[in-house]
């Protein structure tokens, strides 16, 4: 690689040239990165000419010393001060002796100094998979036609769920119907934003009744090996809870999703309160800035108001069946008619083809029916493995499945920020 000195730049075609100051030298360089203004021809220089040849000249009083010559300066003084001497160079030369142009006030900063982009080429992102993979293999990088459509909506959606976040946000995932998909969006959206977020979310299990977040999460064999640490224990423990460290003690963790245990206890797992969950809410504010809340069925359990109450935006679960659609028009009248209004009207509706309905069933009539109530409607497709129940992992899942999935969380952290 050649190497540029001072000495071989002036012979470079259209290098710089040595300046006798920093100041004239940055001048300079900014002329040249400068947009070119086209010169003015020579039409154009005749005309200006001719223009000012005819045009009569402004007029102004003549001092009454104006006939005088100036009187010359003493020898040895310095010469006075005029406007026609006033733009000097540093070294005293006049300007028009050398030949410059006036230098721009030092605190002009030039815009190919502030803008980075300036030196670096623009890199077309890596295409994946496709003919424009294999021609970027095939060239090793030489041809690089870029990602394809799809991939590039992909990438805006990783780009909307890893957005830096200030403060802590709290989404409740709740439905007035069993077994129509919310415990598994609540593990699969979770996943997802464990995925692309830099931060873990936490997933809380706040179903009243014994709620299998975790084992949907972890697989069940797992769970009944782990120590059985559940949102009771917690509770128990929370004023000796004052750090990261000492709350990892009551989680689990599927990856990079760390998760909070429901009650199994039938006979305890309903005495959650609106305060016990506040006061749960208020510790993961402390560490997490996304958070989850499976609610379970029902919107009038002992600890409902207190999720409401501190989400940010709430996810609708419901099916095709006809009974799951009039459900959750009825969840979000319910929200509407008792203060929550605003969190009705933002609502996401997540629509889960979880029993594959008979073709009776007009699934564009129920997606238009309930698309009008709630800022964002989202069909998840079926899926065995959100079907049957067990635990849920995004490897196994459809391609389809994962991308609503990243719709959801995507459409979530839309309502934060």
């Amino acid at each position: 690689m050649p190497i540029i000195t001072a000495d071989n730049a002036r012979n470079r075609p259209g290098g710089p040239v040595q300046s006798s100051s920093w100041a004239e030298a940055a001048a300079a360089a900014d002329a040249r990165n400068a947009p070119e203004t086209e010169a003015p021809s020579s039409e154009a220089k005749d005309s200006a000419a001719e223009t000012s040849a005819d045009s009569p000249q402004p007029t102004t009083a003549e001092p009454s010393a104006a006939a005088e010559p100036a009187a010359e300066p003493a020898s040895g003084a310095e010469p006075a001060t005029t406007p026609e001497s006033a733009e000097k160079v540093d070294d005293g030369v006049p300007l028009a002796a050398t030949g410059a142009t006036a230098l721009a006030p030092a605190a002009t900063v030039s815009e190919f100094i502030t803008t980075p982009s300036a030196f670096v080429k623009e890199q077309k992102p890596r295409p994946v998979g496709g003919f424009r993979g294999a021609i970027y293999t095939l060239t090793r990088g030489a041809w690089n036609l870029g990602p394809n459509a799809k991939q590039r909506e992909e990438m805006a959606l990783a780009r909307r769920i890893s957005r830096q976040l200030h403060g802590s946000y709290n989404t409740a995932i709740l439905s007035l119907k069993g077994g129509i998909g919310k415990t598994s969006t609540t593990v699969g959206v979770g996943l997802t934003l464990a995925e692309y977020r830099g931060d873990p979310p936490c997933a809380i299990d706040a179903n009243p009744d014994s709620g299998d977040l975790v084992e949907r999460a972890l697989g069940e064999g797992i769970y009944q090996k782990a120590t059985p640490r559940t949102i009771t224990d917690m509770l128990r423990n929370i004023s000796t809870i004052d750090s990261l460290t000492e709350l990892s003690r009551y989680m689990h963790h599927a990856g990079r999703l760390h998760l909070i245990a429901g009650e199994q206890d039938p006979e305890v797992s309903d005495s959650l309160t609106a305060e016990d969950y506040l006061r749960i809410r208020q510790l993961i504010a402390n560490y997490y800035s996304v958070a989850l809340t499976d609610c379970g069925t029902g919107v009038t359990h002992n600890a409902m108001s207190g999720i409401l109450q501190s989400a940010n935006n709430l996810i609708i679960a419901a099916g095709y069946a006809v009974s799951g659609a009039k459900r959750a028009r009825s969840t979000l009248q319910w929200l509407a008619s008792h203060g929550y209004e605003e969190l009705a009207r933002n609502a996401i509706v997540v629509i889960t083809d979880k029993d594959e309905v008979s073709s009776r069933v007009d699934k564009d009539a129920i997606e238009e029916h309930l698309a009008g109530m709630c800022r964002q409607l989202i069909a998840v497709p079926h899926d065995r493995g959100v079907a049957d129940g067990d635990l849920v992992t995004l490897d196994v899942l459809r391609p389809e499945t994962r991308r609503a999935y990243k719709e959801i969380a995507a459409a979530i952290v839309d309502g934060y920020v």
